[in-house]
């Protein structure tokens, strides 16, 4: 079920990678674990048939998010988001994106960047900036929702991006959040070989 167009949405490929991380975790007591911290009607959204290539509503993915991060990591919800975004990098980079990933080259992948976030977001973009041999700078501009749960969930996506890109000791920091006031997102990251 997508939305109508008026309010935030993302990829149901983004649920399907959440739905199946909690599988590999627990199998399906695990995924009924989460779903139960859910309202009837997500529930019913979740339980049922999710095209990877529509779009639905990104609070669906925001509550989703949360109850993971309840349930796999109450005592440290952040390292559960960062662990979600690494899952769907995964998933997703072994799969239907492979095509973003030239090993030894994370400077590929970063550079894609732009079409990368079309792939999982209805509105905003974002901007790829070479900043050294191993580092480059993202930037995300006008995203309809911003949370830091989800800004959590880039920067394991990323860390986990570069990694299979290659990059080894990967650190990708959020210098700026515009869930904590700033003018947009900014993640820079940087790796060794």
């Amino acid at each position: 079920m997508a939305t109508d167009g008026t309010a935030a949405r993302i990829k149901g490929s983004v649920l399907i990678t959440r739905l199946n991380l909690l599988m590999k975790q627990g199998g399906t007591g695990r995924v009924q674990q989460v779903l139960q911290r859910l309202s009837p009607a997500d529930r019913k959204l979740l339980e049922g048939v999710i095209m990877p290539i529509g779009w639905y509503p990104l609070e669906l993915n925001l509550r989703l998010d949360a109850a993971i991060a309840d349930a796999l990591s109450p005592r440290d919800r952040n390292k559960a988001f960062v662990e979600m975004g690494r899952a769907s990098a995964e998933e997703n980079l072994n799969g239907p994106h492979h095509v973003f990933i030239r090993k030894g080259d994370p400077h590929f992948l970063l550079s894609h960047a732009p079409e990368i976030y079309r792939l999982y977001y209805a509105v905003g973009s974002r901007t790829y900036e070479k900043a050294g041999p191993r580092s480059a700078v993202l930037r995300t501009l006008g995203a309809e929702s911003v949370t830091e749960a989800d800004c959590l969930t880039i920067v394991g996506w990323y860390e986990r991006a570069i990694e299979m890109s290659g990059g080894r000791e990967v650190r990708v920091e959020q210098k700026m959040c515009r869930a904590r006031g700033g003018v947009y997102c900014e993640y820079h990251c940087s790796w060794e070989f």
